[in-house]
């Protein structure tokens, strides 16, 4: 990714996580509880669906509760991250969140608020749209792939696609949409995909194309890891010293607004950037203490797209009150 130079200063925008707060390594929040999932999604299905998706938080999920304003209306498998809801009102508007219960029963906060609206029913049509054409794609990493399709058509409008994989559906965009990102994939796998146009009265299109792919086996993580990593122990006027970083954020198919600091071999922060997060070279700072002399060996690493943890960058050493080599 490229873009200009991103100043100390605009650490500002930064909303610090630290952690022992909302979000761990291992999906854990507040107090033990599973942390609020991330990357939720709503999208029209058909006048009556919204399709609702998610990613996974961490490890020791039992289940996924999805709620329709304060009232839940779906438990789904910790294994699953998405969820067809039905039964909806014709040209309603719906709020929805996702929140995680772990396998002893703690209920993790909400997730940020998703909306979708539903569109108005189309009297007495029973004309399904054409299949999509043209489907192609290609890996992203070893767990995702990119699909592009050609648009179909309808009588009316097309309200979503549904990709399957190996006849299962597992991802559904908007109608306006002919590409789409399917992560939670498996290093080493061959998989095969289709895609089906629906319209606002549910009605289905014929499969498109096959497209056949094979994620590569063997990931160790350097192609998603921060490069360029350096640290510095600053002290500040006030005598307390800090630790200055600097990376440049890895290369993916979409932006990277969070990372997570380990110091000493353990997640001490998580950062979340605001805004517009960085695509060039990325700053940070954060408290070390009073004490000089001290030794640290600290390493970043980006929450990719999909919602997992990238690979962990070099690692530097730094020693508060020495100055950093040249």
């Amino acid at each position: 990714m490229r873009g200009v130079p991103v100043p100390l200063s605009l650490c500002a925008a930064l909303v610090l996580v630290a952690s022992c707060g909302w979000a761990g390594s291992d999906g854990s929040g507040s107090g033990g509880l599973p942390a609020a999932p991330v990357g939720v999604t709503a999208v029209a299905g058909s006048a009556t669906t919204v399709h609702v998706m998610w990613n996974a938080v961490g490890t020791g999920i039992e289940r996924y509760e999805v709620y329709r304003g304060t009232t839940k209306i779906e438990d789904v498998p910790g294994s699953q991250h998405m969820v067809d809801v039905g039964r909806l009102k014709p040209a309603g508007s719906y709020v929805f969140t996702v929140r995680a219960r772990d396998t002893e029963g703690r209920l993790g906060p909400p997730s940020r608020e998703v909306r979708a609206t539903t569109p108005p029913a189309a009297a007495a049509d029973r004309s399904a749209p054409t299949r999509p054409g043209g489907l192609r794609g290609r890996t992203v990493g070893s767990r995702a792939v990119q699909l592009n399709w050609a648009a179909a058509t309808d009588d009316r409008d097309v309200a979503s696609y549904d990709i399957y994989q190996a006849g299962t559906k597992i991802h559904s965009v908007g109608g306006e949409q002919t590409a789409a990102v399917v992560t939670g994939l498996r290093p080493g796998t061959r998989y095969s995909f289709t895609v089906r146009a629906r319209d606002a009265a549910d009605n289905v299109s014929p499969a498109g194309n096959t497209v056949r792919l094979t994620t590569p086996g063997g990931d160790d993580g350097r192609a998603t890891a921060p490069t360029g990593f350096r640290a510095a122990a600053r002290r500040a006027a006030d005598g307390a010293y800090y630790l200055d970083l600097s990376w440049t954020p890895p290369r993916t198919d979409g932006v990277v607004t969070e990372y997570q600091v380990h110091l000493d071999g353990r997640a001490a922060t998580s950062l979340v950037f605001g805004g517009t997060p960085p695509r060039g070279r990325a700053t940070y700072s954060f408290y070390l203490g009073r004490a000089a002399g001290e030794r640290h060996r600290v390493r970043i690493r980006a929450r990719l797209p999909d919602g997992t943890w990238g690979g962990l960058s070099a690692e530097r050493a730094v020693t508060t009150g020495v100055s950093a080599p040249p």
